[in-house]
């Protein structure tokens, strides 16, 4: 193990494995695996083979170096004596690589395939795994076949079993990122050959391994596994297509996502155009394999609803992917015009009529209508029937084991469709009811913008702004009707001329067998004794299931009921949540609430005294009691907030220092700003000579707004009309400063003030984290990540105000 530990850590240092075999400086032959030299190396070993043995030890020697007929067939010309020479090279060099006891120019000795079984088998640490799989990956690309071959016997299945784990973690480190990545590297090397891929496709974990591997966040290794997963159904066997949709289709279900997203939504990565062409070419991969048109036109409609037509016209056009965009195009014309030579000039219906008319098909297809004639007419309801009804055809008819059904199956389907049928309902009636309320707000806007409101009225105005839709189609009721709901009794004196109440005229509806049945079904008097008894066993069984308050006040334990009601987090996940600072689950409104409702630290210090009695304690204290593990918790709260806000702080603050920045600079580089200083300070030291002002060398800017107050003698024209018919007349140019100054308007409207507070709170802010960071104490739970990311936040922060 040490010596495998060395040789690692000389791979870490950059230094390359060199080739074993060296070409031949006159063979034109160049392979990614380099051939052995003809060597005079005339042994025992070589004189005892006969020629037959030496033509089949060439032809394994070839295989092994991974050639193709064009490239092998310089080396079957060769003599018999370079063949031999060449063969002896090929045994002395397969049995180094083997045993791991080659040693290049530079006497590094290589792993051989078992060491790296063996270091996998061990269960590295994620950082030196990364390098070993590094290491893997240049083995797998430079060694010959046969020693991919003795590593694939165990070496794939720890490989994949590894890429599992990896990908079975909740929370994805980046180092677990990288080594995915690597992984992904190793299984391309790996299969980069026949016997490879024998062995991936062999395995069933592979291609499920590699579609669950599809991250459209990670752009290179989603590129390569698109690639791969391209590749392989091209050459693949002959049920490979059906392999890789089951993988897609179950890694998709994991997700809750259909099974084609993540491959269009890599396509809408515009900043990769690697990512880009290989997912169009995976799609083309997929959609022209079958040989079926049905299947083919199938897949393809599953692409375009997936979102493959909205993005299509946005694609930018490169090489590459205009190429993989023109085989789908045609291939999609092929489709549509072989499907409309099937179907030219004829109608569905008459189509499917005439083919089951006195037929043995014919009661079965009547029986199928007047099925269909059952389904409600219901505007939700019907088109969800039809949608199972058609998702249920597709999967009959387009039948991919080569069989048909089993037609002697006579018992009933038994299969409850009425869950689905709600839960398609459902969805349809949310998105009509999203679409509606959308379509109200936009008339609700529109009315707002164009009349008035009366005063009585303002306060609906923010009501609609900050409550759900239904609260806003209520503000919108009360409008119409002047105000007035039927909630209390209305005093008549208090109604409005145009009142709603005025107007009614209810007694058109009186009808005697409707107040009777009014007295019969809600008669209130026959329930009281029963109603009393329930709200009285109620009582009872509340009384029984309460816990008594030991340590908090009553005011404070229901706050952190109502906090943890409403997030709905188990305590322990919410203590990591801060431990760990979680970015993807931390949130500004979380961390608010535990700053709000958390109990001081004397009260959680008096709780965590209790831990042996966490069972008997209510909610509220079962939660101080895990929050109290956490060290320093109301300063870690407060620094991860301003953490949070931070970034929304500066964006808020920006604007204006942008506007005064940029006015400062128009305002020293305008020209015509500066003529105009000049004349007024001619002007001044005109009007000051013989007094103490005199020959006064500049001014403060605030003086201008002074010139209006300064006027003629006959008091009919001030000082600043006097300068402006003055540029008028003579120096036309320096009325051309305001048209410089585009940030002053803009820049005179910010506070000074305002602004001055807002830095200095930042600050403090910042200078407390600081402090919090550097007194905070050490600390051996791994999980409590509270340092490093908050020092890594306050280096953001720190630039994010040297940028203010």
């Amino acid at each position: 193990h040490c010596q495998i530990y060395i040789i690692t850590s000389f791979r870490k240092q950059g230094m390359k494995k060199e080739k074993p075999f060296i070409q031949h400086p006159t063979d034109p032959i160049s392979t990614q695996t380099e051939l052995p030299v003809p060597q005079p190396l005339f042994d025992e070993r070589s004189m005892n083979l006969s020629e037959k043995e030496i033509v089949d030890l060439l032809e394994k020697m070839m295989e092994d170096m991974n050639l193709n007929e064009e490239r092998k067939a310089p080396l079957r010309g060769k003599d018999l004596s370079t063949k031999r020479e060449m063969v002896v090279q090929y045994i002395s060099a397969t049995a180094k690589s083997v045993s791991g006891g080659l040693r290049n120019s530079k006497h590094e000795c290589t792993l051989s395939s078992q060491e790296y079984v063996h270091e996998l088998r061990s269960g590295i640490s994620e950082d030196k795994l990364l390098n070993c799989l590094e290491s893997l990956r240049v083995s797998l690309t430079s060694n010959p076949v046969s020693w991919v071959n003795n590593f694939g016997y165990e070496g794939l299945g720890l490989l994949l079993d590894v890429l599992e784990r990896l990908l079975d973690k909740k929370q994805q480190e980046n180092i677990d990122k990288k080594n995915q990545h690597k992984l992904i590297q190793c299984l391309k090397a790996f299969m980069n050959n026949k016997y490879g891929l024998q062995r991936i496709l062999g395995d069933e974990r592979s291609l499920l391994l590699l579609a669950r591997a599809i991250d459209p966040k990670q752009t290179n290794m989603m590129t390569e596994i698109v690639k791969i997963l391209s590749a392989v159904c091209i050459i693949g066997e002959e049920n490979i297509l059906d392999k890789i949709l089951a993988a897609m289709t179950i890694a998709a279900e994991r997700n809750n996502k259909e099974r084609f997203a993540p491959i269009v939504e890599g396509l809408e990565n515009h900043e990769a155009q690697q990512l880009q062409g290989a997912c169009m070419q995976l799609i083309n991969a997929l959609v022209t394999s079958p040989d079926d048109l049905d299947f083919r036109i199938h897949l393809r409609n599953e692409f375009l609803r997936c979102g493959l037509k909205k993005i299509l016209p946005e694609l930018k056009e490169t090489e590459e992917l205009d190429i993989q965009l023109k085989v789908f195009n045609e291939n999609k014309e092929e489709d549509s015009i072989e499907l409309s030579h099937r179907l030219d000039d004829i109608r569905v219906y008459h189509l499917l009529s005439n083919m089951v008319k006195d037929t043995g098909s014919e009661p079965y297809f009547l029986s199928i209508l007047q099925h269909l004639l059952l389904i409600r007419n219901d505007y939700y309801i019907r088109p969800q029937y039809y949608k199972v009804i058609e998702e249920c055809l597709s999967q009959i008819v387009l039948h991919r084991s080569g069989m048909d059904p089993d037609f002697a199956y006579r018992e009933r389907l038994d299969v409850d469709f009425s869950h689905l049928i709600d839960q398609c309902v459902d969805k349809a009636k949310v998105e009509e009811s999203e679409q509606r309320a959308a379509e109200f707000s936009k008339k609700f806007d529109e009315e707002f913008s164009s009349q008035a409101l009366p005063p009585m009225y303002a306060c609906f105005v923010y009501v609609c702004v900050c409550l759900s839709v239904q609260w806003c189609l209520l503000a919108l009721f009360l409008l119409v009707f002047d105000g007035v709901f039927l909630c209390l009794q209305i005093v008549p004196q208090e109604m409005a001329e145009n009142c709603f109440w005025l107007k009614v005229k209810e007694e058109r509806f009186e009808n005697p067998d409707m107040f009777s049945q009014l007295s019969l079904s809600f008669s209130s008097k026959s329930r009281v004794k029963k109603d009393v008894e329930e709200k009285d066993d109620r009582l009872t069984q509340f009384k029984k299931k309460a816990k008594e308050l030991r340590i908090l006040d009553a005011k404070t334990a229901q706050n952190l009921s109502i906090f943890l009601g409403s997030f709905r987090l188990p305590y322990e996940e919410i203590r990591d949540i801060v431990l760990q600072v979680d970015e993807e689950r931390l949130s500004e409104a979380l961390i608010q609430n535990l700053i709000k409702n958390l109990p001081e630290q004397k009260e959680l210090s008096n709780l965590a005294e209790l831990k042996n009695e966490y069972e008997e304690l209510c909610e509220s204290e079962q939660f101080g009691i895990v929050m109290s593990s956490v060290k320093m918790l109301r300063p870690r709260l407060n620094g991860i907030l301003f953490k949070l806000t931070f970034e929304e702080q500066v964006n808020n603050i920006r604007p204006d220092i942008m506007n005064v920045t940029f006015a400062c600079e128009e305002v020293k580089k305008s020209g015509g700003f500066s003529m105009l200083l000049e004349l007024v300070l001619l002007v001044g030291n005109y009007m000051n000579s013989g007094s103490r002002n005199a020959q006064t060398f500049g001014y403060n800017v605030s003086f201008l707004c002074k010139l209006r107050d300064t006027k003629s003698t006959d008091q009919n024209t001030t000082l600043l009309h006097f300068l402006a018919e003055k540029c008028e007349e003579k120096y036309p140019e320096v009325l051309k400063f305001p048209d410089e100054l585009e940030h002053v308007d803009s820049a005179s409207k910010v506070s000074a003030q305002i602004l001055k507070a807002s830095l200095d709170t930042m600050e403090r802010h910042i200078q407390r984290l600081e402090n919090d960071i550097q007194n905070f104490p050490k600390t051996d739970d791994k999980q409590d990540k509270f340092v490093d990311k908050m020092s890594i936040s306050f280096e953001q922060m720190y630039y994010f105000c040297l940028l203010c």
